[in-house]
């Protein structure tokens, strides 16, 4: 199997969804609304999310239909997260995906609101979803991506994030916020895709346990490129972490310790997909591709 290729089909199959999503027609009165949302959303990252959702789904014994709308629900999440992550009252961040942020671009009011129009479209998208086909897969599914964004999970993990920003974070702080702020996510893709596949619980918990390694490990790779990257590569500002005084993988137990640990994340991840998907499915790939 050619992953990235994989990758790219599915990936195209996400953003002409996503397109669909968006441009339902905007009113006239609300401006430069739906403009800011699609300037978030294209050109985005890997879609790495509703890739892994996408991919747990498939190995679980779905399909790519069933998945879709959940994966972008996912995706409708993770950019509403980073639109406001950008905000001047969060990370004052200029640059996503090399271009000026959704609120430099358009303004505060503007970024917030699209933020906002992500956040309530992915619940109209997955509801949708479970109201065209109703089964309890779906309205699990639903639940688990639900709660992983919210307080319980990203959310609690951004606010531990601001919090702790300019104070001394222990391993547990720091632990937390990685579990919580990125990890938790990847663990609902997982998850949420396993559900969608139909698999047993027992199993379904096994994508859950690999993607929060796997998240943990894309924190501390993220740790490391966001002192060692090249800024073009990030699309983002270079050691803007440290400039926050921000806790980090690197900062708090320093780059040699924080590359190991990484590794041994990413390999926890991929041997656990690779015992219940076997290592040539695609999310086993996906898995070990995102952290080379």
């Amino acid at each position: 199997m050619d992953v990235k290729l994989k990758m790219s089909e599915y990936a195209a199959a996400i953003n002409a969804a996503m397109t669909a999503y968006i441009k339902k027609p905007p009113h006239k009165h609300t401006g430069d609304l739906h403009t800011a949302m699609e300037y978030a959303m294209f050109p985005g990252g890997k879609r790495l999310r509703p890739l892994v959702l996408i991919g747990s789904c498939l190995a679980a014994g779905g399909s790519l239909e069933k998945a879709l709308p959940f994966a972008c629900a996912m995706e409708m999440i993770h950019v509403y997260s980073l639109i406001h992550d950008d905000l001047p009252a969060m990370d004052n961040s200029d640059t996503r995906h090399g271009k000026p942020s959704c609120f430099k671009a358009f303004g505060e009011a503007a970024a917030i609101l699209a933020g906002d129009g992500f956040l309530n479209l992915a619940y109209e998208t997955m509801l949708e979803a479970c109201v065209n086909d109703f089964c309890m897969e779906n309205a699990r599914a639903a639940h688990v991506i639900a709660e992983a964004a919210g307080v319980l999970g990203m959310i609690g993990g951004q606010m531990a994030d601001i919090l702790y920003e300019k104070k001394e974070a222990d391993k547990d702080v720091l632990l937390y916020i990685h579990e919580n702020k990125t990890s938790a996510l990847f663990q609902a893709a997982g998850y949420a895709g396993a559900i969608l596949g139909n698999a047993p619980e027992a199993e379904s918990l096994r994508y859950k346990e690999a993607w929060k390694s796997a998240g943990i490990a894309f924190q501390i790779k993220d740790d490391i490129e966001n002192e060692t990257g090249d800024a073009a590569a990030l699309g983002k500002p270079v050691g803007s972490d440290a400039a926050n005084r921000k806790n980090t993988y690197v900062s708090v137990f320093g780059m040699d310790k924080a590359r190991a640990d990484m590794k041994e994340y990413a390999e926890a991840a991929v041997k656990t997909l690779g015992e219940v998907c076997g290592t040539d499915a695609f999310i086993t790939k996906l898995a070990g591709l995102i952290f080379v």
